[in-house]
């Protein structure tokens, strides 16, 4: 009954996720690294939302690694720049 309810989200979560694509790779592209990774962190869990959603392992479990390394990125950041 709730994952039901959440599929209604999943639509506007996956053009959230697709804007989201689209500044990471600006940022990318413009050389903002804490930028890129604060952006591809709510992509990656986003599409951890929806691969269990539809369960769809294969894309549940590759974006639970891209999260964890945009965490590790973004703590390595912060540390390094304090």
């Amino acid at each position: 009954m709730i994952l039901h309810r959440l599929a209604a989200l999943e639509q506007p979560l996956k053009w959230a996720a697709f804007a989201l694509g689209l500044l990471s790779t600006i940022s990318i592209v413009q050389g903002w690294q804490l930028s890129a990774m604060l952006l591809g962190l709510p992509f990656c869990l986003i599409w951890v939302f929806c691969g269990w959603l539809r369960t769809e392992p294969q894309l549940k479990y590759i974006n639970i690694v891209f999260s964890g390394l945009y965490l590790y990125g973004i703590a390595r950041y912060l540390l390094l720049t304090s």
